[in-house]
């Protein structure tokens, strides 16, 4: 796969990032497109991530995974969204190896749910132009080794979309 059907992937995500953004969709209808262009690209993740690009987007792949199969909607994922999950974190942890944690920043976000708050933080890739989510301690710590780890909680920049149900 070329570096140019990556780049289309994440310019036609940004483009539906901008119609949920103006209300032309919902959360559930944006996650439902993306899913469909993350399959459309690939129908498995990389497997090598020797580049910010794979690991971005084998971020996106378990992310929208882990979404579907939380949601129950389609027994198609079977698998577990915690599955999904601990694979998007790996995903994270090589693109953060991979940035050095340089244009880096992270952070405490408020969450509405329960089960997230306390738990769930941001990290902004500068660089990208990219906001990941991670609830994973192992990801935090080193987060905090690197210097680049606010544990002061924070609105997040997108608090909209991540405190909306789908």
């Amino acid at each position: 796969m070329n570096v140019n059907a990556l780049q289309k992937y994440f310019q036609y995500r940004q483009a539906l990032i901008e119609q949920y953004i103006r209300g032309d969709m919902t959360k559930r209808e944006y996650l439902d497109k993306n899913l469909d262009a993350v399959f459309s690209l690939r129908k498995t993740p990389f497997e090598q991530v020797d580049s910010v690009d794979k690991g971005l987007f084998n971020y996106q792949y378990f992310n929208a995974l882990a979404k579907e199969a939380f949601t129950g909607r389609d027994c198609y994922f079977g698998k577990d969204a915690d599955y999904y999950y601990h694979k998007k974190d790996g995903a994270t942890a090589a693109v953060l190896q991979l940035m050095h944690y340089r244009g880096v920043s992270a952070y405490m976000i408020h969450a509405r749910s329960r089960f997230l708050n306390g738990k769930l933080f941001e990290i902004v890739l500068e660089d990208y132009g990219m906001i990941l989510h991670c609830a994973n301690r192992r990801i935090r710590e080193r987060l905090e080794e690197e210097g680049v780890f606010c544990p002061e909680k924070r609105l997040s920049l997108i608090d909209g979309y991540i405190n909306q149900r789908y």
